[in-house]
């Protein structure tokens, strides 16, 4: 059975599957074209998109905005105009730039996390872009969605809910995390019901849906079915996507999905200073006894001092996406190692929404 559309504002989403964002350069135009294509959103990364221009070492802000404009608009002109996305964290440096460059270059959604964007909604004041929160508590989800409806602000056109499952930064403590993993994070529903009930108590005041996006640990139709039972109106799935062609990453960073078992997905420390999740590797080994040396800082992130962080995201995640898989950081979901084999978009979504 086909899966119901979800509709954002006046968007209407044929297949209620949001890419997720995935940096740096793992989801650029062509994952998230090939995606809007199919119908569900594409979702380009703005985590150091401009990483392989050759002027981003000595002018990074700019060229990563340009780089930024482009994807947005080749990832338009791929999905024939569907629905794209950029994902960017509230953790990076010129996050207003970033918000901007989605608004002038015709980006339909902003998805926002890795810290809570308090600031969002005024930076896009009335333009006719749609945004979401990425938040994993009812505490976050109170604290946006209170402070910006008591100041009479806008409030987000939907809401995406990260559970522990997910990759890359995670929302939660390392202790919550490891925890967690005894009983593969089954107390978590609890808390996803508790968020849908408080961002849908909304609804009759604004006289219009608050639809909840669930994401983190998605892999197949029976967990779709799952959070959609929950009360949830769609999903967010990243890792899915690694292993398809149209990924934008190297060949070896999505072999190295194909290749993880169980035991080798890991939680790990970044410097963003909140944990992650990712693929073990002689990388993340040796980064447990011993800094890595920096040599350029690339300010990507407000609170990363290159004096003191163990290594520089920027670069672990550059390497990861030109496939050395083994000197960086490979990011993944908890289900990464369930990945077996080389795909595509088309393949995947027709999968999911049979």
């Amino acid at each position: 059975m086909k899966l119901n559309p979800l509709q954002i504002g006046d968007l209407i989403i044929p297949v209620p599957i949001i890419q997720g964002g995935m940096g740096v350069g793992i989801s650029l135009s062509s994952l998230a074209g090939a995606v809007a294509k199919e119908g569900a959103v594409g979702v380009i990364s703005a985590a150091q998109p401009g990483f392989s221009n050759p002027d981003f070492l000595t002018n990074t802000v700019e060229t990563n905005l340009k780089a930024l404009a482009y994807h947005i608009k080749k990832a338009k002109e791929i999905s024939n105009h569907g629905i794209i996305g950029v994902n960017i964290m509230r953790a990076a440096t010129h996050y207003k730039d970033y918000v901007d460059c989605c608004i002038e270059n015709g980006a339909d959604i902003i998805i926002s996390g890795a810290g809570l964007p308090m600031e969002l909604p005024e930076l896009i004041g009335n333009a006719p872009i749609k945004f979401a929160p990425i938040i994993s508590s009812v505490k976050a989800a109170k604290v946006l969605l209170h402070r910006w409806d008591k100041r009479g602000q806008r409030m987000p056109d939907f809401v995406v809910i990260e559970g522990p499952k997910a990759g890359g930064h995670l929302g939660f403590s390392e202790k919550e995390l490891l925890s967690g993993l005894e009983n593969d994070y089954a107390d978590y529903d609890e808390e996803v019901k508790n968020i849908i009930t408080y961002v849908k108590s909304f609804e009759s005041k604004y006289q219009r849906p608050f639809p909840v996006v669930f994401a983190g640990g998605v892999y197949d139709r029976s967990d779709i079915d799952h959070y959609m039972q929950l009360g949830c109106d769609g999903v967010q799935m990243a890792t899915r996507f690694v292993a398809t062609e149209e990924c934008d990453a190297d060949i070896a960073y999505k072999m190295a999905y194909i290749h993880a078992k169980k035991d080798d997905i890991r939680i790990v420390k970044s410097p963003v200073g909140m944990p992650g999740r990712a693929i073990n590797n002689p990388f993340t080994e040796l980064r447990k006894v011993e800094k890595e040396k920096i040599t350029k800082c690339y300010k990507c992130l407000e609170k990363c001092n290159p004096a003191t962080t163990p290594y520089c995201i920027t670069e672990a995640l550059i390497r990861a996406a030109k496939g050395d898989v083994k000197d960086s950081l490979l990011f993944c979901g908890a289900n990464a190692y369930k990945v077996d084999k080389i795909t595509t978009v088309k393949e995947i979504i027709k999968e999911l929404n049979a």
